[in-house]
């Protein structure tokens, strides 16, 4: 049975706070872990009003403080934004604290735009051969490896799982090369998804990690009891991502009625091609969605993102895909 895990940007609605945020990020992980999710992981991204993630190893240590079971990690940390060591040092804290239990996930997008990329004294080169090699380092930091003669204290020996996130051919190349878990971003671009799981699983040398390919893909839902309510709770992510692609970023704006038939075709275009992996409707209708995207790509394991300003509609969202997972296994 394919696991389902939850990808949480603590989203921050028009209105509201990062402290409101952080209580629901909490309370949806509880109710994750008794659903029966397999991992809860947060993204990092900065400058962005709707989304609260930016300390995104803080936010891990209290969603894994507040269970018990349930994996958290990052999802992920854009390591061109750190020091690999501190990065080493902070989840090798966090492993400490809660051990088992802690993920890893790495990307090399800035997670901003370029101006609060370089707040963050981020090295803007384009050189491409940078992240695989940060990757190493911090794997070494990790590990106990000849190659580092700097300790991380947390974190030497701890054996973090790392993943390589992305949304391209290069994340795909990198983790096969690495051997490592590769986590595709097919909730928000998934015009190369085909194309990369085919390279990551072609080129996949087996590591200490992990023997055998594995591919996890993002996956928009947003369940209701019916598809006019469902559709309803949908324009929330879709107002937040046309303003984001058009140079507005915002908080997650309520929803609205008619938001679709508003659009011009520009923005319709820009929904139509970044959303195309996603759910939007009653049970049934995102029991077989999932099930056919699971067919389609033989992913082994689904993240699952759900942008719904209302709280309780997006619990009752998750609480549906959750079920769809037990029908499926019955």
């Amino acid at each position: 049975m394919t696991p389902f895990s939850i990808l949480d940007l603590s989203p921050i609605n028009q209105g509201g706070s990062a402290a409101e945020s952080f209580r629901n990020t909490l309370d949806l992980a509880q109710h994750a872990e008794r659903w029966g999710y397999n991992r809860y992981w947060l993204a990092e991204h900065h400058g962005m009003p709707g989304i609260g993630s930016a300390a995104t190893a803080v936010l891990i240590g209290h969603v894994a403080g507040g269970t018990s079971t349930i994996r958290v990690g990052a999802g992920g940390i854009m390591l061109p934004n750190h020091s690999p060591l501190v990065i080493a040092e902070q989840f090798g804290t966090l492993e400490s604290l809660y051990p088992g239990r802690i993920d890893l996930g790495l990307g090399r997008a800035p997670g901003s735009d370029q101006l609060t990329a370089r707040a963050l004294r981020r090295n803007l080169s384009s050189d491409v051969d940078e992240f695989p090699r940060e990757v190493q380092e911090l794997a070494d930091f990790l590990s106990v490896s000849p190659r580092q003669a700097v300790r991380a204290v947390p974190g030497t020996g701890l054996s973090v799982p790392l993943w390589i996130l992305g949304s391209s051919l290069f994340g795909a190349q990198l983790a096969a090369m690495l051997g490592l878990p590769y986590a595709f971003a097919s909730h928000f671009a998934p015009a190369q998804m085909m194309q990369a799981i085919a390279v990551y699983r072609a080129q996949f040398r087996p590591s200490p990690q992990l023997a055998k390919p594995y591919v996890m893909l993002g996956f928009n839902v947003f369940a209701a009891e019916t598809l006019e309510e469902a559709r309803f709770q949908a324009t929330s992510m879709q107002q937040a991502f046309v303003n984001l692609r058009t140079g507005h970023p915002s908080q997650l704006p309520p929803p609205v009625e008619g938001y679709l038939q508003r659009l011009g075709p520009s923005e319709a275009a820009i929904l139509n091609q970044v959303l195309a992996c996603s759910a939007i409707g009653p049970p049934p209708l995102v029991r077989a969605a999932l099930q056919r995207f699971i067919d389609e790509t033989r992913a082994d394991e689904l993240m699952i993102t759900s942008q719904i300003f209302d709280h309780a509609a997006r619990l009752r969202s998750h609480e549906i895909v959750a079920q769809a997972r037990a029908d499926s296994a019955q």
